[in-house]
């Protein structure tokens, strides 16, 4: 092996979860609290570099078997490492394993951007520094009605929002045509609108709400159907022709080959988190931009930032605003631009470094 001289001399990993202020509800799933896992991996130059992850069982076990074979090793040998970890006949092709792998890789292009001294931008691309973004929420919970909910939206854009997601899928179809529309009246016709129905509908229930909304200008229908429903993704968009977003289930190159190739997704949403960590989120923003795909990533704003101000086909960031929000738990979270954009923060790295204040106030899993 060649390497730089730099050794990784550990990696700890802390877990944290906090309480939401409400419950909330998507298509399919409730959700009672936030939760996050950091690593972090330390060397003996005394420079550290943070990932992020979930503090689910098979996951943390992933990534303590990987953290063990890493010892001694180059951090700077990113792809190296990736491809020793990723071994499908080992530790299976895709899930907590991919989830751990991807945790770890984020924490080594942190410190690889540590180390060079630049933003993770400026070392592996370099495109724009202000990145547009988009506010998601809109989801359910107990006493939100429509009122509540079209109020909600319109405070994302008096923050700042030039596009903002409601969540579709967990009530007959008429009512959420219904709280489309009041989302629509409330906002505007200048505020893109995006539908995000979390895998809840068959492909036929997905094309009678698309019908349905159709007049009311959606910029994109968000996971329809499940995410391994290729065919059905295919017969969405060839029976009503609306924009489609997927990916954030999706896991490595190969996944998103394969969504690229159904010829209806038009916007892709690789979870950095998830889908194999920055090594592989490069890749597929390049197969997507050579095949006139955008991208929009799903999830934790920082694990994207740098990464959307890296590649030439980003279309914009999710984004959670302060206060009382995940944007709590980083150090160097960035507020929204008069225009509706976020600029990257000018730190080395990727701007993972926690919060401690914060944390200290979340409960401690491990």
């Amino acid at each position: 092996m060649t390497g730089s001289g730099l050794r990784i001399t550990g990696i700890e990993f802390k877990e944290y979860k906090w309480k939401r202020d409400v419950p909330i509800s998507n298509g399919l799933h409730t959700y009672t609290n936030h939760e996050i896992s950091f690593v972090e991996v330390h060397t003996d130059a005394g420079i550290t570099g943070y990932g992020i992850g979930r503090p689910r069982p098979a996951e943390r076990a992933f990534r303590q078997q990987f953290s063990d074979k890493l010892i001694g090793r180059d951090p700077l040998m990113t792809e190296e490492i990736w491809r020793e970890l990723w071994s499908p006949k080992l530790y299976g092709r895709r899930g907590q394993e991919t989830r751990a792998l991807s945790s770890i890789d984020l924490a080594l292009w942190d410190l690889k951007g540590k180390v060079a001294g630049l933003p993770l931008y400026k070392l592996v691309g370099g495109y724009r520094k202000d990145i547009p973004i988009y506010t998601a929420g809109g989801y359910y919970a107990p006493g939100k009605g429509n009122k509540e909910l079209a109020e909600e939206m319109v405070r994302f854009v008096e923050l700042g929002a030039r596009a903002v997601k409601m969540k579709v899928g967990a009530v007959p179809i008429v009512e959420d045509v219904e709280r489309v529309r009041a989302v629509r009246k409330a906002i505007g016709p200048d505020i893109k609108l995006m539908i995000d129905a979390n895998c809840a509908y068959r492909a036929y229930d997905a094309i009678s709400l698309a019908k349905r909304v159709e007049d009311q200008d959606i910029f994109w229908f968000e996971e329809p159907v499940q995410p391994d429903d290729y065919d059905g993704f295919r017969r969405i968009f060839e029976a009503t022709g609306v924009t489609l977003a997927t990916g954030e289930n999706e896991y490595t190159k190969h996944g998103f080959r394969d969504l690229i190739a159904t010829g209806a997704i038009a916007i892709l949403q690789p979870d950095a988190r998830y889908t194999g960590g920055v090594t592989e989120f490069l890749k597929i923003a390049a197969m997507a931009d050579a095949n006139g795909i955008d991208i929009c990533p799903h999830g934790e704003q920082l694990a994207h930032l740098n990464l959307l101000a890296a590649i030439p086909n980003a279309r914009m960031l999710e984004y959670y605003p302060k206060p009382k929000s995940r944007a709590d738990i980083f150090l160097h979270t960035a507020p929204v631009n008069p225009d509706g954009t976020v600029t990257v923060p000018d730190v080395p790295g990727m701007a993972l470094d926690p919060n401690p204040d914060f944390l200290a106030t979340a409960e401690r899993l491990a």
